[in-house]
C-alpha cells in the first residue's frame, strides 16, 4: 500500500510542507531571548486574511497582572500552530510590543476522487475529514489518504495506492484530488489449523467465515482477506469448542502472512483444545430469602451426564433471569459457576441467584437507522424506558435485531445516566440493503426445466414488512405467487402472513392429466420458544383437472361407442367382444387411443372443486445450520381439517422428523422418518387429488407418483395406469454424508450412501361411476360393471443408493442413484434422480 502527497501548481507550495517544521523551530528560537513582559493588547498581527486579529490574540493567555512572560508567549505560539489554520507562524519583537506574522492555510475549493471504480464517491466523501470550504490541513490530508486505504483494505484490496494532489487556485484556494489505484483483491490462499485433534481441519472450516480462494470465489466474498473477519473467526472457533464440552479451549492466535509468490495470505489458527468435560451435577442457589431457586430448575438446558455446552448454559441463564423478572424479582441476577474436576473431566454447574443493583433504564437511544422506522427497532425490546435494567433482556434484544437481517452491524452499549441508579442504552446500527431481485433456474427429472423471477423486500417501506412476488415458468409447471408478512400483528409478537398462489401442473411422463390450482392462505405464526414455533392457517383454493380429449372420450363404455381393438379382444377378453361373440379385425374403438382412470374422469366431469380448510403446524428445530446441518433435530407435525365450507371434507395428519449427528472423520449421520394418514369426515368420499402421492420423496429409486395404489383397468393395453394415491404412508431412511477429503473444502461437494424403506397404501377414492354404467372390469374373462380394477397391495418398498450433494454457488444440487430391492408389482422405477436450482 502506498500513501503519498504530491503537489501541482508551483515549487512554493511543494516546499511548504517541508519548510513548515523548520520555520516553526526557528520561530521558537527567535523568541528565546529575554523579553520584556508585554500585554495581549500590545500584540500586532500581520498576514491574516480570514482569521480575525482578536482570534489570534486569544491564543496568548496572560499571567497575573495581564502581562505575558516568555513561557506564555511560547505556549501561544504552539497553540496557534496546533490549530491547523496556518502554514507558518513567526513571532518577533518590535519596539512597541510583539509581532505575530502568519501564513494562512488555503481554503479547499473542492474534494475529488480519481481512479475509484469499486467504491463510490459518496462513500469516500463521507469518510474523509477534508471538506469543501474547509481549511487545508496537511496532517488531515495524510489521515484521509490512510482512511481511504483502510476502506479498500476491508474490501480485500491490500495493494491500493492513494496519492493526494493539491492543485493551487487563485485567492489562496486549492482543489484536493485523491488519485487512487485500486489494485486487485488480495485473497486467502490457505487456511490451516494447528493443535486440533478432536475436530479435523475440514470440520473447522465449516465453522469460520474465512475461506480459501478457488475457481468459484468470484461468486462469494469469504476468500478475500479481512483481518476483522479473521478475528471474528477466532471467536467462532472458541464458541464451537465450548459448545461441545471443551471448557478449557483457547484459540491462542490467528497468524496471517502474506506470500508474494502466491499473491495471497496464509492464515493459521493455533488452538489449545484441552479436555472435553461432562456435567457431573446441576445445582441452584439463591441469596434472595423469599426466592426458591429450585423453582427455576426446569429452565436449565444443561442436564447431568450430558456434554458440557456453554451455549446451552448461556440460554439457561437468560431464561432463568427473565423468569425471575416475571415473578417480580426485577433485579435478580443469575450467575453461572463451573467447578471442574480435572481428573474425571467433569464440571459441576451452579446457578447462583443474587439480588443485583437497583438500576433503571433512563433512556434508549437509537442511532444509525436511516431507513428503518424507530418503532421497528424498539419493538424487539421486552423492556423500555423506566423499567429495571436487565442484561439478559438487553442481550435478547440485540440477538433479535441481528436476526432481522436488516443491518450490517448491531451493537447495544450502556453509559451512565443522570444519577447513579440510571443507565442509558445506545443502540448503534448500520443499515444494509434488504431487497432482492433474483432470476432462478433449475432442472429435475420430475419437473423438467424450470425458471423463476422473483422480487422480494424484507423491510418493506422501512416498516419491517416482508413482501415477495414471483413468476414461475417451466416445462411441466407454471404459476405465480404473492406473499406478504406482518411480523407484529397489532404490536404483538405474532406474525400475520398471506399467500396468494396460482399453479398449473401439466401432464408429463408420470401423470396423464394436468391440474390448475388457484387460492389463498392467511396464516398466523407464534414463536413459543427459540426452538419451537406454532403456525395456524386457513386455506381456500379451487382445483380443476385438464385432460386430453383422447384420454376421456369413452364416458359410456356400455354403448356402441365401445369398439375394442383386436389386441384388446384377444389378449384381455379371450377373443370375444363385450357381448360374448367371437370377433376379429374390428375397427379401433374409443379405447384404442387410450383412456384415463375413472377418478380422473370423475374430477373432470364434476368441474372445479373448492377446498376450505383449517390447519396448524408445530415445528421443533435445534439444527446447528439450516443450510448444511451436521447436528440437531428437526420435527414438523401438521394437521389440516377440510370441511369449513367447500366441496370436500377430510382430516389430514403428517409428521416428518430428521435427526443429524456427527460421527467420525467428518461423517454425518442422518435418520429420517415420516408418516401420514388421511381420514374422511362423515359419509363424504375422498377425492383422488386429496390423497398422498409418493415416489422418491418417500423411497428413492422410484419415479414421481411411482409407488402405491394404481389403476389397472385396461392397463397396460389402453389404460394410462394412473397412480391413485393412498391414505396411509410411512417411510424411514438412514444416510451417511461424508466429504471428499481429497477435494478443497470450498468446492462444497459431499457424498452420501443411504437405505430407504416405506410404503403407501389404502386408496379410498371413487371406484365406480354409476351414472355412466361403463364396463370397466372383468369377471371370468367377461366384461362387467364391477367398478375400477386397481392394485392396493401393502408392500414394503426398499432401496439402497448413493448420492452426490453439492452446496454450489449456483444453489443446492443433488444427484441420486438408487436401486430398489423390494417393490410392488406395478411400481414404476426411476433409478437416477437429479434436482437443483440457481440464483443469479
Amino acid at each position: 500500500m502506498n500513501v503519498g502527497i504530491g503537489v501541482r501548481g508551483g515549487l512554493v507550495a511543494a516546499l511548504m510542507m517541508f519548510v513548515m517544521p523548520v520555520a516553526s523551530t526557528l520561530a521558537i528560537m527567535l523568541v528565546s531571548w529575554p523579553a520584556v513582559a508585554q500585554s495581549v493588547a500590545s500584540i500586532e498581527v500581520d498576514g491574516n486574511r480570514r482569521v480575525e486579529i482578536e482570534t489570534i490574540r486569544s491564543y496568548f493567555k496572560p499571567g497575573p497582572g495581564g502581562r505575558l512572560d516568555q513561557a506564555q508567549i511560547d505556549d501561544g505560539l504552539k497553540a496557534l500552530i496546533e490549530t491547523g489554520l496556518f502554514q507558518d507562524v513567526k513571532i518577533s519583537q518590535t519596539r512597541g510590543g510583539i509581532l505575530v506574522t502568519v501564513v494562512e492555510n488555503p481554503v479547499i475549493g473542492r474534494v475529488a476522487f480519481e481512479g475509484n471504480k469499486k467504491v463510490k464517491d459518496e462513500q469516500l466523501s463521507a469518510e474523509v475529514q477534508s471538506k469543501p470550504r474547509g481549511t487545508l490541513s496537511r496532517p488531515m490530508v495524510q489521515s484521509d489518504a490512510q482512511r481511504i486505504a483502510d476502506i479498500y483494505r476491508h474490501a480485500g484490496r491490500y495493494d491500493v495506492s492513494v496519492n493526494p494532489q493539491i492543485i493551487e487556485q487563485p485567492n489562496n484556494r486549492v482543489d484536493l484530488v485523491f488519485e487512487i489505484t485500486e489494485g486487485q483483491k488480495t485473497g486467502v490462499r490457505s487456511v490451516e489449523f494447528v493443535g486440533n485433534s478432536a475436530y479435523s481441519s475440514y470440520r473447522l472450516k465449516d465453522i469460520i467465515k474465512t475461506h480459501e480462494s478457488n475457481l468459484l470465489s468470484f461468486l462469494g466474498g469469504g476468500d478475500v482477506y479481512d483481518p476483522d473477519r479473521v478475528e471474528a473467526d477466532r471467536d467462532l472457533i472458541r464458541r464451537f469448542y465450548l459448545k461441545h464440552g471443551f471448557a478449557d479451549v483457547q484459540v491462542v492466535a490467528a497468524l496471517t502472512e502474506y506470500d508474494p509468490q502466491q499473491k495471497g495470505f496464509l492464515v493459521t489458527f493455533k488452538i489449545e483444545e484441552g479436555q472435553q468435560y461432562r456435567v457431573a451435577a446441576v445445582n441452584l442457589e439463591s441469596s434472595i430469602p423469599s426466592f426458591d431457586a429450585n423453582t427455576l430448575r426446569s429452565f436449565s438446558r444443561v442436564s447431568v451426564g450430558s456434554t458440557y455446552n456453554a451455549e446451552a448454559l448461556e440460554k439457561s441463564v437468560e431464561e432463568m433471569q427473565i423468569e425471575a423478572s416475571r415473578r417480580g424479582y426485577a433485579f435478580a441476577v443469575v450467575r453461572p459457576r463451573g467447578d471442574r474436576n480435572f481428573e474425571n473431566h467433569t464440571v459441576t454447574i451452579t446457578y447462583a441467584i443474587d439480588e443485583g443493583p437497583r438500576t433503571y433504564i433512563e433512556r434508549i437511544n437509537v442511532r444509525g437507522n436511516t431507513r428503518t422506522r424507530e418503532y421497528v427497532i424498539r419493538r424487539e425490546f421486552d423492556i423500555s424506558e423506566g423499567d429495571a435494567y436487565n442484561r439478559a433482556l438487553v442481550d435478547r434484544a440485540e440477538r433479535r435485531l441481528k436476526n432481522l437481517d436488516y443491518f450490517k452491524s448491531v451493537k447495544i452499549a450502556t453509559e451512565p445516566g443522570s444519577s447513579s441508579d440510571r443507565v442509558i442504552l445506545n443502540v448503534e446500527l448500520e443499515e444494509k440493503s434488504t431487497g432482492d431481485f433474483s432470476v432462478s433456474g433449475g432442472y429435475s427429472t420430475t419437473d423438467g426445466a424450470l425458471a423463476e423471477v422473483s422480487v422480494s423486500e424484507r423491510n418493506f417501506l422501512g416498516r419491517g414488512l416482508f413482501a415477495k412476488a414471483s413468476v414461475t415458468y417451466g416445462q411441466y409447471a407454471r404459476g405465480a405467487s404473492l406473499s406478504f408478512v406482518e411480523p407484529y400483528l397489532l404490536d404483538y409478537r405474532v406474525a400475520l402472513g398471506l399467500d396468494v398462489t396460482y399453479r398449473e401442473q401439466l401432464a408429463n411422463d408420470y401423470i396423464s392429466y394436468g391440474t390448475t390450482t388457484l387460492g389463498f392462505s392467511p396464516r398466523l405464526g407464534f414463536a413459543l420458544r427459540e426452538d419451537l414455533s406454532l403456525q395456524l392457517r386457513y386455506s381456500l383454493y379451487q382445483q380443476s383437472i385438464t385432460l386430453p380429449t383422447t384420454l376421456g372420450n369413452c364416458n359410456n363404455l356400455a354403448g356402441p361407442a365401445f369398439l375394442p381393438t383386436p389386441t384388446y379382444i384377444n389378449s384381455v377378453l379371450g377373443g370375444v367382444d363385450p357381448t360374448g361373440n367371437a370377433q376379429a379385425g374390428l375397427l379401433p374403438g374409443c379405447l384404442s387411443d387410450g383412456e384415463s382412470s375413472l377418478p380422473v374422469r370423475e374430477e373432470l366431469a364434476n368441474g372445479p372443486t373448492w377446498t376450505s380448510s383449517l390447519g396448524y403446524s408445530l415445528d421443533y428445530n435445534t439444527l446447528d445450520n439450516t443450510k448444511n446441518p451436521t447436528d440437531g433435530l428437526l420435527v414438523d407435525f401438521k394437521q389440516d381439517f377440510a370441511g369449513v365450507g367447500g366441496d370436500v371434507s377430510y382430516l389430514k395428519s403428517a409428521i416428518d422428523a430428521k435427526y443429524y449427528a456427527p460421527l467420525v472423520a467428518d461423517i454425518v449421520g442422518l435418520v429420517h422418518v415420516q408418516s401420514g394418514i388421511l381420514n374422511s369426515i362423515g359419509n363424504t368420499q375422498l377425492r383422488m387429488l386429496d390423497q398422498f402421492q409418493m415416489g422418491p420423496n418417500l423411497v428413492r429409486g422410484f419415479a414421481s407418483n411411482g409407488i402405491g395404489p394404481r389403476d389397472l383397468t385396461f392397463f397396460p393395453y389402453t389404460g394410462t395406469g394412473d397412480a391413485l394415491g393412498g391414505t396411509k404412508y410411512w417411510g424411514a431412511s438412514a444416510e451417511l454424508q461424508m466429504p471428499f477429503w481429497f477435494l478443497p473444502k470450498e468446492v462444497g461437494l459431499k457424498g452420501a450412501v443411504y437405505a430407504d424403506a416405506g410404503s403407501l397404501w389404502d386408496y379410498q377414492g371413487p371406484t365406480t361411476w354409476a351414472a355412466t354404467g361403463e364396463v370397466n372390469g372383468l369377471v371370468n374373462g367377461s366384461p362387467c360393471k364391477c367398478g375400477m380394477v386397481y392394485d392396493d397391495t401393502n408392500v414394503i418398498r426398499t432401496s439402497v443408493g448413493v448420492g452426490l450433494i453439492w452446496q454450489s454457488p449456483f444453489g443446492p444440487l443433488r444427484f441420486d442413484y438408487a436401486v430398489p430391492i423390494t417393490k410392488g408389482k406395478y411400481d414404476i422405477v426411476q433409478q437416477f434422480k437429479f434436482g437443483g436450482g440457481t440464483s443469479f
